[in-house]
């Protein structure tokens, strides 16, 4: 690949000796390490690249007088150059993450804003971040911010909402770049900027929308970014948003943090000359960048420029508008003066017209009144007669309705009783099949003893007041039968008065008949009501009867249970004793068992087990280890067996020993067994 870069003279190169006292006197060059001058280098070659490549791709295009080239070469040359311009990224990412995590690290404290490592990694991020974003098209100018994307981060995740309502709520960030900013601070602070990246990364779909298809973003390199951005959660960053102008900060790269010299120890001609190139070539990837940064202003005066003359035209326009209306506010002020001075006119007419008409009303209403004042007396006097002849139907009614109702309950009575009769038959012969189902259920009465008992109470109180309205049912049945005989006395009196005047009450009847069909109505309703509470009251005194025959069957029960009671607790009695009886018994069998058993004791130790002799055993008896010069013999003094020392390493008193002895594990959980045993 052909490079469009000028040759360095021989004269310009550095000789060895020079180089080696430059790298004396520069003490703090000794910090960096080789593998972050390795990925400078890379980048170095990379940005090289990049740069003449972009030369080639801007002659093809147009930008440099060269002859123009096909479609498919132009397009092969972009597609060269954005790969070229993701991997220098990505290695410049990669430098100053390493960098930033090196002196953070070597600082050991939190950073801040003013830390100049830190300050570039936001530089490179937002670099990385803005590489391939598509322009949007507003009314000021072209927008080109990569705020746009990181607000989707709210809505995939929502755990990023405070940081959106924190960006937000600063009113010093006015632009979008701003709130970029302060919102990749914030995320930083978090130590989660590298995962809200990722969920960004995983919905490509929706980046689509602000970024190209060869955008940083979009590729693998955006991935590996993300993949580096995992170890800033080591670092503790406190950064001060406020006071901070994030919005006019200029995002160049700068490349002195990284222009850095290797310290060879063997001084050799080459490295030196490879530095000096690496050199030269940051410092043509700066002035590129600067080129490009100038440029980026100058197209946003341009665009200024372009709105300022917008505006003064509108501005123009706008006066124009205002002479206009003033022109047509003078016109509608004189035609206001016009329609004033018209309706004063019409207005005095009207209060004319209005004059004459009252007077005229006011003559009508005087006699209007006198006619009103004679109807009005008329009417009072047509009142008071019609009071009277109502007040002399209203007791001519009431009188007939009482000597209709005296003989309707008269009735009434007899055929009342004459039911109650065949109900108390019926009601026996219920009470006879009910004794003998009461007799089957006694055996269940215990249960619902306590809720009878309690209904019981109810009932009765039910009944008495049953009976309390009965006697003053019968009352009122004496004083109506009085009643009947006075009506009728009086009927016989008042017919011979009546004669006369039916023939003048017949037409008044007719009236009165309508109203009589609504009272009857209501009589009906009440008979009704009366004949349910007598229903109510026969079956709550055959509840009752039923109730007295239970509670006589239930004292019967209650006598049995307490016999059974008084027998149940001898038998208890008897058991206990019994058990006590049994307790005593196994105590005493225990105690014979166990002095069987140290009898047995004494026997075996008095005849003496079966002594093992050395020569005997070659292997322990539990664990069958072979003996040997390390691993000794013992004999166990209960059983005579030959064990390691593991096996036999516990002390017990025998009986045929008064002072503690070793005994084999086996033996010694046995002894144990027994001496808990008796001493329970």
């Amino acid at each position: 690949i052909k490079e469009d870069f000028e040759i360095i003279d021989k004269k310009q190169i550095p000789n060895a000796t020079e180089l080696k006292n430059e790298e004396k006197e520069k003490t703090e060059e000794g910090r960096w390490s080789a593998p972050i001058l390795s990925l400078a280098k890379k980048a170095s070659e990379n940005l090289a690249l990049s740069y003449g490549n972009a030369l080639k791709s801007a002659s093809l295009v147009g930008f440099i007088s060269k002859p123009v080239s096909n479609d498919s070469t132009a397009k092969t040359s972009a597609r060269c150059h954005a790969m070229e311009e993701r991997a220098n990224l990505m290695n410049m990412m990669k430098l100053s993450i390493k960098i930033l995590i090196q002196s953070a690290l070597s600082l050991g404290r939190t950073l801040d804003s003013d830390f100049p490592p830190l300050q570039q990694f936001f530089v490179v991020l937002e670099h990385c971040l803005k590489h391939g974003l598509k322009v949007k098209k507003t009314f000021i100018g072209q927008n080109k911010s990569f705020f746009g994307p990181l607000e989707l981060v709210e809505k995939l995740c929502p755990e990023a909402s405070d940081i959106a309502t924190s960006v937000k709520n600063l009113p010093e960030l006015k632009t979008a770049i701003g709130r970029g900013r302060a919102w990749l601070y914030l995320a930083l602070m978090q130590k989660k900027l590298a995962d809200y990246l990722k969920v960004l990364l995983d919905h490509k779909h929706l980046l689509s929308e602000f970024y190209e298809p060869d955008a940083l973003m979009m590729e693998e390199e955006g991935a590996v970014i993300v993949g580096l951005l995992v170890g800033l959660n080591v670092i503790d960053a406190n950064l001060c948003l406020k006071g901070e102008d994030l919005d006019s900060q200029v995002g160049v790269i700068d490349f002195s943090l990284y222009l850095k010299e290797t310290q060879d120890s063997d001084g050799k001609q080459d490295g030196g000359i490879t530095a000096v190139l690496d050199q030269k070539h940051y410092v043509e990837e700066l002035n590129r960048h600067l080129s490009c940064t100038v440029a980026d202003l100058q197209n946003k005066i341009d665009c200024l420029e372009k709105t300022n003359s917008k505006l003064q035209e509108e501005l123009a326009a706008a006066t124009d508008r205002i002479g206009s209306l003033q022109e047509e506010q003078q016109q509608l002020k004189q035609q206001n003066e016009l329609i004033r001075e018209r309706s004063e006119k019409s207005v005095e007419v009207t209060k004319e017209d209005t004059k004459v008409e009252l007077d005229t009303y006011k003559q009508s209403r005087q006699g209007l009144d006198e006619m009103y004042s004679d109807v009005w007396k008329q009417l009072k006097e047509e009142k008071k007669i019609r009071l009277e002849l109502e007040k002399e139907l209203e007791l001519q009614i009431g009188m007939k309705t009482e000597m209709e109702i005296a003989m309707k309950l008269l009735e009434k009575d007899t055929h009342e009783k004459q039911d109650t009769l065949v109900a108390l038959r019926q009601q026996l012969e219920e009470v006879k099949a009910i004794n003998l189902q009461m007799f089957h259920k006694s055996q269940n009465a215990e249960c619902s003893l306590q809720q009878k008992t309690e209904a019981i109470s109810s009932f009765e109180g039910k009944t008495n007041e049953m009976m309390s309205s009965m006697k003053q049912m019968e009352e009122r049945l004496q004083h109506a039968e009085k009643a009947r005989q006075a009506a009728e006395e009086r009927c016989s009196k008042m017919k011979q008065e009546l004669a006369g005047k039916l023939d003048t009450c017949r037409q008044q009847m007719s009236q009165l008949d309508s109203k009589c069909s609504t009272l009857e109505k209501e009589l009906k309703s009440e008979k009704e009501q009366r004949q349910t509470l007598q229903r109510e009251l026969h079956q709550e005194k055959d509840a009752t009867t039923l109730l007295k025959t239970e509670l006589q069957q239930m004292e019967g029960l209650k006598k049995e249970l307490r016999k059974l009671q008084d027998e149940k607790q001898q038998l208890e009695k008897v058991c206990e004793e019994q058990e006590q009886a049994l307790q005593e018994m196994g105590l005493h069998l225990s105690q014979s068992k166990l002095k069987m058993e140290d009898i047995k004791e004494v026997n075996k130790a008095l005849k003496g087990h079966t002594w093992l002799k050395d020569d005997e055993a070659t292997h322990c008896k539990q664990c069958e280890k072979e003996f040997s010069i390390s691993r000794r013999k013992h004999h166990c003094r209960n059983c005579g067996d030959i064990f390691c020392n593991t096996c036999s390493s516990n002390e017990l008193a025998l009986p045929s020993y008064p002072k503690p002895v070793r005994v084999c594990d086996t033996c010694h959980t046995l002894l144990l067994q027994r001496c808990s045993s008796n001493s329970s």
